[in-house]
């Protein structure tokens, strides 16, 4: 029965994607755009199939019905509460109907908020391409990727997800907020399409993409850091980025979101960048499908990746399909899309966010590459090839170097020019920050020229962000914290102290391995752990050995290791002492004998590494505050003419600027 109705939500989801996209592209078609409106209810329909399939699979799970196919190879009887509800996006089938169900959400609250707009035909074709996008991942879930196949013979338990997937509750969160980002560029890329195809280019569709950008964005981004921390907590080698070409598939629309994401307010005030803009939001969505292919297709080895399956081939057609139309809609209205626009000076606010984007777009560029050389190699010498982390810190860390010194000029510019003079009494405090940081960075030991020039940087960069918002401040009161500038600034010191954080941990880490009986100890960098002895049970049939380490100044820890019946090979589980100078991260290399007190401890002191998920929370914090409106009531309107409506936050940049000029 929980099949059928799983089926049935499916079935619904599918006929009222169709529905709805027929209804909107025949209204449109027809010149009949009051037509439009009837798309709604279609939407809604398709929401509640889908909600009703999410339902079904969820109650199966955490009933034990093993006569569900994904069940009985995905859970069991003795899996928590918690980690039986992930098992719904913790392998393939139940991954794509949790992105249905974001989709549905995604382009069931765009509806709602552009009902009274069905009849323009910016949003009618916009909603046309997003329900365009939910038929691709119907018909995935109608037929490859099935979740409702059942058994004709259900076993008594079933197989469990991988070991790794269930032994952390950041499981519960990292995946929902990828999703949330990935799926999330449906919108604006819809709206892109819809430009090129209406050609409608003023600034009504960049107000219309701007906050459902950033929360695309922003939970990528989250995303992304709990998975550095996920990494960090549970995989036991003691780092939080290994570029694995997962992990480079989340990073790579993140990159060229983010350049979006400053770009647009270089269209907004200056009309500039058209072209870039639409570019790069059909290359963020287009890439979110490529991600999608990397996890689903069985072309990697990662402990990110699902099982082999029959999707590689369609998702890489809907990922070319995708790339192909925004080739051909962005050189058919290249023409309209020109518009004489000169950038007058470098050193300006449009300057300053055409080099970011630059730097982006060749930080997205050395990393795609990196991902799918050896893919591509392997395809033609069928001979396996990896390219490691020397390539990408080698080639991506002046790329990081320029983004953190543009990001500490960018708010003393002002926008078409900025006076030498000018610029020097703005930068000065900021400057002077990022010395000091340097100097106190050198007086804690720091050695090494660019690990100890890009901690400078992250300091002048907070002193830069921070300069602006206490002027906005000044000026607006706590409003000044809101909007696209204060907001922006807040996030801006949230990425300072995230690369303190990663230089910290990365270039002045410190390692050791000892070989303890009970009472000995080690040190490494001055951090002395005592071995106090071990505990040796078997749990849920596995061999579970928990070690009790006393860390000094920190308490007593234990890291663990466990053989799992069904998987064989033992898993580390570390355990960390956290303080915001750094972290003293443990984890047993082996597994120790049985009857053995004598264990082989891996130690590493990781500074500052605290400061990365403190970054990450300033960053939200900040994305959080950019999409409130610094004015109640206020909202990303356009006036008929077309034109961008001045809003509170240009004033506001007006003002910190004049601010400046008076109090500098």
């Amino acid at each position: 029965m929980i099949a059928v109705l799983g089926t049935l939500g499916v079935a619904v989801g599918l006929v009222s994607a169709l529905g709805g996209a027929g209804t909107l592209v025949a209204a449109r078609a027809l010149k009949q755009p009051e037509r439009c409106r009837q798309a709604l209810a279609w939407i809604a329909a398709m929401a509640a199939g889908c909600a009703l399939a999410v339902g079904a699979m969820e109650f199966a799970l955490l009933s034990d019905n093993f006569s569900v196919a994904y069940v009985a190879r995905n859970s069991t009887i003795a899996t928590p509460f918690i980690y039986k509800m992930a098992t719904l996006w913790g392998a393939l089938e139940g991954s794509i109907l949790l992105w249905a169900l974001v989709l549905c959400g995604y382009v069931g609250t765009a509806a709602w908020r552009f009902r009274g707009r069905t009849a323009e035909p910016t949003v009618a074709w916009a909603l046309a391409v997003m329900l365009g996008v939910c038929i691709f991942f119907f018909a995935l879930l109608a037929g490859p990727a099935n979740p409702f196949a059942t058994l004709a013979n259900p076993p008594a338990d079933g197989g469990g997800l991988n070991p790794l997937l269930r032994n952390h509750p950041l499981m519960a969160i990292h995946p929902v907020m990828l999703y949330l980002g990935y799926v999330g560029f449906t919108v604006p890329f819809g709206f892109a399409v819809a430009a090129l195809v209406t050609g409608r280019f003023d600034s009504r569709w960049l107000a219309d993409t701007r906050r459902w950008t950033l929360v695309a964005w922003g939970s990528l981004g989250v995303g992304i850091l709990l998975g550095a921390w996920w990494s960090y907590e549970v995989l036991g080698w003691g780092g939080y980025w290994a570029w694995d070409p997962v992990e480079n598939a989340s990073l790579l629309p993140w990159l060229t979101a983010t350049a979006f994401v400053h770009s647009l307010i270089t269209q907004q005030r200056r009309q500039m960048l058209r072209v870039w803009n639409l570019s790069l939001l059909i290359v963020t969505f287009a890439l979110t499908i490529f991600g999608t292919f990397l996890t689903r297709s069985g072309v990697l080895e990662s402990v990110h990746e699902f099982s082999e399956s029959s999707l590689g081939p369609l998702l890489l057609a809907f990922f070319a399909v995708i790339v192909a139309t925004g080739v051909v809609l962005v050189a058919w209205r290249g023409e309209a899309l020109r518009k004489p626009a000169s950038l007058g000076s470098i050193w300006s606010r449009e300057g300053s966010f055409l080099g970011n984007n630059l730097l982006f777009a060749v930080a997205a560029f050395v990393v795609l590459l990196g991902t799918v050389f050896p893919l591509l190699a392997e395809a033609v010498s069928q001979e396996r090839l990896a390219v490691g982390r020397p390539y990408f810190d080698r080639m991506l860390a002046p790329v990081g170097i320029a983004l953190l010194g543009l990001m500490a000029l960018s708010p003393a510019l002002n926008w078409r020019d900025t006076s030498a003079e000018l610029r020097s009494r703005r930068m000065l405090l900021p400057a002077a920050i990022g010395a000091l940081t340097m100097v106190l960075s050198l007086w804690a030991g720091a050695r090494g020229l660019w690990p100890v020039l890009a901690l400078g940087l992250g300091g002048f960069v907070i002193g830069s962000a921070t300069r602006l918002l206490s002027l906005g401040v000044r000026r607006n009161g706590w409003r000044g914290l809101l909007g696209r500038t204060g907001g922006g600034m807040i996030a801006h010191i949230g990425v300072g102290v995230i690369a303190f954080g990663f230089i910290a941990s990365n270039a002045y880490g410190s390692e050791g391995e000892f070989t303890l009986s009970p009472g000995e100890s080690g040190v490494v960098a001055g951090h002395e752990v005592t071995y106090l002895g071990l505990t040796d049970t078997i749990e849920n049939g596995n061999r579970v050995v928990r070690v009790r380490v006393d860390v000094e100044d920190r308490g007593t820890f234990e890291p663990a290791v466990t053989r799992f019946a069904e998987f064989g090979q033992p898993i580390s589980t570390p355990s960390v002492a956290t303080s915001l100078v750094d972290d003293v991260y443990l984890s047993l290399a082996t597994i120790p004998e049985e009857g053995s007190s004598e264990v082989a401890l891996r130690v590493l002191i990781k500074p500052l590494v605290a400061w990365m998920w403190l970054g990450g929370a300033v960053l939200a914090l900040g994305i959080a505050a950019a999409l409130v409106p610094n004015r109640i009531g206020a909202r990303d309107r356009v006036p008929r003419g077309g034109g961008a409506r001045p809003t509170l936050d240009s004033a506001q940049e007006r003002a910190g600027a004049a601010t400046g000029e008076r109090r500098s």
